[in-house]
């Protein structure tokens, strides 16, 4: 079956590898039909010093495709289904296992495409638990949005900062994969959304997409018309996901017990605060990283009833370096997904 690998910094190969075996007892077999690329997969294929893993390495961290064969006591998945995968190897039996806090998982063995082999493969089997079936009539480009973006976004908007109808949310990067998820997403819940992009083409898109307010960054100091535009109150809650070029701002950008959640760092990992800004006025300030099997259950849920990931492009699998050139950029509006 072909496998493509990363088998030196920036080099990838597409390879010809064994089969797997019939799936064993609790696991499924699928046929992987789609890959959607995310930051994690240009920065194992940059080379990380943090990521403790051998090369070879198959790669690919989010991905769909179709079961083709079950294991023995697999009862909840069926030959044909379109699923997603969950992307980290979780142990399944530890305390945050059972009580359904995967991304808490005590014994993670690694994350997939990263640490330990991925899903860019013809053919993986996985353990019944960690394969979510898709609604019918989502499609694997779709799908393939569900273990990483949507699942991201569900855990960040509404297992952390309990973002309901009627509030204003701040989202960064509304052209990446999922700051345009996140204006999808907080869009259905009837949320006002104020969101930040870098150029005006990625405004028009926004507005398109159905951001309330779009603020071109790069021209105007986002907090200042955040302010404005909430005639000085400020936002309910902020999705952060820069890091430290937009930190400060977004702390000026929220109402006193205003929530702000945050899943990244790719403008800087450190900051300075304002202790006396937190605590007078209040300040919530969520981490999030990662999310569950069921978050990604809920966003499949949504994507059955038409709430979809953007699509920026899809590109064969011989192209894939050229999509992870492409991310690397910030030429994208949503997500690039590889056809495999």
């Amino acid at each position: 079956m072909r496998a493509l690998q990363l088998v030196s910094d920036r080099k990838l190969e597409l390879v010809d590898m064994p089969e797997p075996g019939a799936p064993g007892a609790g696991e499924v077999q699928i046929r992987v039909k789609g890959l959607a690329l995310n930051h994690i997969d240009v920065w194992g294929w940059r080379g990380m010093a943090f990521a403790k893993r051998k090369m070879p390495l198959v790669v690919g961290a989010e991905a769909a495709g179709e079961i083709v064969a079950l294991g023995a006591d697999v009862r909840g998945l069926k030959v044909g289904q379109t699923v997603a995968m969950y992307g980290a190897m979780t142990c399944g039996h530890c305390r945050n296992c059972l009580k359904g806090r995967d991304n808490l998982c005590e014994a993670v063995g690694g994350v997939l495409g990263f640490h330990i082999d991925g899903f860019a493969r013809d053919l993986i089997n996985m353990p019944e638990r960690l394969v979510i079936p898709a609604p019918e009539g989502v499609s694997f480009e779709d799908a393939a949005c569900a273990g990483i973006t949507f699942s991201t976004v569900e855990h960040m908007l509404f297992d952390n900062a309990k973002l309901e109808e009627g509030e204003t949310v701040l989202v960064h990067a509304g052209g990446s994969g999922i700051g345009s998820a996140a204006i999808r997403l907080a869009k259905d819940v009837g949320a006002t959304v104020i969101t930040t992009v870098g150029d005006d083409e990625k405004a028009i898109k926004a507005e398109m997409l159905g951001a309330d307010h779009v603020i071109n960054y790069r021209e105007e100091r986002f907090e200042h018309l955040v302010r404005k535009i909430t005639k000085k109150v400020g936002v309910d809650v902020v999705f952060e996901h820069v890091g430290a070029d937009t930190w400060n701002g977004s702390l000026l950008s929220m109402k006193p017990g205003g929530r702000l959640v945050t899943c990244g760092s790719t403008s800087g990992v450190s900051v300075n605060m304002n202790l006396m800004q937190l605590f007078q006025r209040q300040y919530h300030i969520m981490g999030s990283f990662g999310a569950t099997i069921r978050n990604v259950s809920d966003g499949l849920a949504k994507m059955g009833r038409g709430v979809l990931p953007v699509i920026d492009s899809v590109v064969e699998l011989e192209n894939f370096n050229a999509g992870l050139e492409r991310l690397e950029t910030r030429r994208v509006f949503g997500k690039i997904v590889v056809r495999f």
